[in-house]
């Protein structure tokens, strides 16, 4: 399959557009990622300039636009080598400079001639108290000031690029948008009124008005949809080609996981028997499963998962569980390890470490079915591991790999279900927008063992507290994580690196209380040091964010975050959630520098007040706004150029049933709107999705 000809003016190379030259086609790449015609068209204004019509410039409080008839007086050469040139001008009551660096004496002298009169639009601010202009916007002669609009728009730009050159690129660009055929229902058309895709494309790039630039403005939105559209079609085709053709049903008999429930320190929680009894229906049924757990931390993700392999185990086949960093797959291969051992299963732990005979070993019992589950990184996904009879995959923290990634672990399995786990409350829009493609269960409560943790936020002036409190508690035979922002002492960020403050505490506490840990260790020092802090060899772990995701150390009851303010409210969370889970009152010492910043103040209270996972979340979207949720660049969360899945949550869910609903009717897309569906796909850069078509 191959793009269709009607788009192929919008996908040849930038420099085909006029005025886009080598440079600027570089300048528009890197730094607007616009590389085609197609991508200029999508970039659209992200404010706009009203220019008030004045007699003169006395009638307006600087700084403001303005458009203003002058008659031009004298040129004022620089009076050193990089100052600007004036042009003085008169207006209808007053006299001022229009200032240009850079500029060519004998160039200025043409646009603006002395003695004669010319219209200028541009923002006039004051200098040392004194009225100038300083490079105009637009310099016209009066009979041709009627073009000028009253209301311009401003693009995004990057060095190296003008509005000029953005404008009249963008215009260029338009013109070689197509008519297209309609891929929205028509019924949600006519109740959104919401213009065809070439007039929403105009009318975007040409607003009239501060409304026309407001996400809800009817040719906006419409463009939003279209790219949530397009997104939520992806993801549907690929959880109809993980779910295609028959799954293999995983019937239990009960026996296995009746010994795991026996050997748990307190019954499931409600939420635990729902989201089980939802996964045990999946994994009966005929079709693939394609699940996710979300749970926030502490909600025994983990005892669900493990009941879940023992379903695939009980109904004869293997299940897999893959972690993204080897700490956490080991973690995870240790916890299980007793409760396997409870249902007479047999474990296996495969990481990159594995080499020679070890690994081949474990392969071989992998391929024989004598290995019922493996837990592993990412190296469970290489060629040469194979399965006997895979019938589940886990995935935990999800966020770390992509839609293809899980669709390559479940093809190590013929029709194996794939449950997905993620201990990170994610809000409904944006779980939309991440996990359209999958079924959810969602894990609300904590097990009756968990303690509240008290969060304390201290001021690093009272370090010397700190330090004291910290020896009374490791006196005293507890254990605590600090945790540290940075490796490296960086010149720009005025943070404490982890190696600075290990060789501080080691100081004041002694050689061998204190241990380090950082995503630069070797994985063998890194396992070790885990390891001492886990046994209790070492009583205090300084390390950077590598501990953030699923480390568990019931033993440890105190965190310590240094220079909490430059953290996000979800890695507060999620840090926290590392103490709290053994028999002893846990404790969050919050260090801040002072002063606070107001969203510094506000995230912090935010962790103060609630450990409520999705509350949490919902505040950190709130407070973002549109910038980063949740760590968007590695999040599997796609890179919208125009639609805001957090304020537009609504389009994402109307997306999602609409897409779902379009394929039922058409699982092929050959309708009159579903060919109109391929070509939006084609658009929008959804080469997965057409590769997904044909796969019925």
């Amino acid at each position: 399959m191959s793009r269709p000809e009607i788009l192929f003016p919008l996908f040849a190379e930038i420099e085909t557009l006029p005025g886009v030259g080598p440079k600027a086609a570089r300048a528009l790449g890197s730094g607007l990622e616009i590389a085609r015609p197609r991508d200029l068209i999508f970039t659209l204004p992200q404010a706009g300039i009203e220019r008030r019509r004045v007699a003169s410039i006395r009638d307006v409080v600087p700084p403001a636009h303005v458009v203003v008839e002058v008659e031009v007086g004298a040129h004022l050469p620089p009076t050193r080598r990089s100052g600007p040139l004036r042009v003085m001008v008169r207006d209808a009551r007053t006299e001022f400079a229009v200032v240009f660096f850079h500029a060519r004496a004998e160039g200025m002298g043409r646009i603006l001639p002395t003695g004669q009169r010319r219209v200028i639009a541009g923002r006039v601010e004051l200098y040392d108290g004194i009225a100038q202009i300083v490079h105009p916007d637009h310099i016209l002669r009066p009979e041709e000031a009627a073009r000028l609009p009253a209301f311009e728009p401003v693009y995004p730009l990057t060095a190296g690029i003008t509005q000029k050159l953005m404008h009249k690129a963008a215009a260029a660009a338009l013109t070689r948008a197509p008519e297209l055929r309609e891929w929205i229902d028509p019924h949600l058309l006519a109740r959104e009124g919401w213009p065809a895709w070439r007039a929403a494309l105009g009318a975007a790039h040409a607003p009239a008005t501060p409304a026309d630039i407001a996400p809800s403005a009817p040719a906006r939105a419409r463009l939003a949809y279209d790219e949530v559209l397009a997104h939520q079609l992806t993801l549907a085709l690929a959880r109809r080609s993980l779910r295609r053709g028959k799954g293999r049903p995983s019937v239990p008999d009960g026996s296995r996981a009746a010994r795991v429930r026996a050997a748990l320190p307190w019954p499931l929680t409600a939420a635990q028997e729902s989201a089980l009894a939802e996964i045990a229906a999946d994994m009966a049924a005929g079709q693939r499963m394609n699940r996710l757990l979300q749970g926030d931390v502490g909600s025994g993700k983990t005892v669900v998962a493990f009941l879940a392999l023992c379903i695939a185990v009980e109904a004869g086949g293997q299940g897999a569980m893959m972690a993204p960093t080897e700490i956490l797959a080991r973690q995870h291969f240790e916890a299980l390890g007793p409760l396997a051992e409870a249902a007479g299963i047999s474990l296996g732990l495969l990481t990159g470490r594995d080499r020679g005979a070890a690994r081949r070993e474990k392969l071989a019992a992998l391929a024989e079915g004598r290995l019922s589950i493996l837990v592993g990184t990412h190296a469970v996904f290489q060629a040469d591991v194979h399965f006997a009879d895979l019938r589940l995959a886990v995935v935990d923290e999800q966020h770390r790999f992509g839609v293809a990634q899980r669709m390559e672990l479940a093809a190590k399995g013929v029709g194996a279900d794939v449950l997905v786990m993620t201990a990170t409350p994610i809000p409904r829009s944006l779980a939309l927008a991440r996990h359209g493609d999958m079924d959810v269960s969602v894990l609300d409560e904590k097990p009756p063992g968990r303690k509240p943790v008290q969060t304390v936020l201290v001021s690093t002036e009272r370090m010397e507290e700190v330090l004291a409190h910290l020896g009374r508690a490791v006196a005293a035979g507890r254990q605590a994580y600090w945790v540290c922002p940075l490796v490296d002492e960086s010149e720009t960020v005025d943070l404490a690196a982890a190696e600075e403050r290990f060789a501080v505490l080691r100081a004041a506490f002694g050689e061998g209380v204190v241990g380090l840990v950082h995503g630069r260790l070797p994985p063998a020092d890194k396992d070790a040091a885990m390891a001492d802090f886990a046994a209790g060899r070492t009583r205090i772990l300084v390390a950077t964010t590598v501990i953030e995701v699923g480390v568990n150390v019931p033993a440890a009851s105190i965190m310590v975050i240094e220079r909490a303010e430059s953290f996000g409210l979800a890695q507060l969370h999620q840090l926290r959630g590392r103490v709290g889970r053994g028999s002893e009152a846990s404790s969050c010492l919050m260090l801040y520098q002072p002063p606070l910043g107001e969203t510094a103040r506000r995230r912090l209270s935010i962790l103060r007040e609630t450990e409520d996972g999705f509350r949490i979340a919902e505040e950190d979207l709130a407070i973002r706004g549109a910038g980063d949720p949740i760590g968007t660049a590695q999040s599997g969360l796609p890179r919208f150029r125009i639609a805001d899945p957090e304020r537009q949550a609504g389009l994402m869910a109307i997306a999602q049933s609409d897409a779902r609903a379009l394929l039922e009717q058409d699982p092929r897309l050959e309708s009159e709107r579903g060919r109109a569906a391929r070509v939006l796909l084609w658009l929008l850069e959804r080469d997965q999705a057409i590769r997904l078509i044909g796969v019925g």
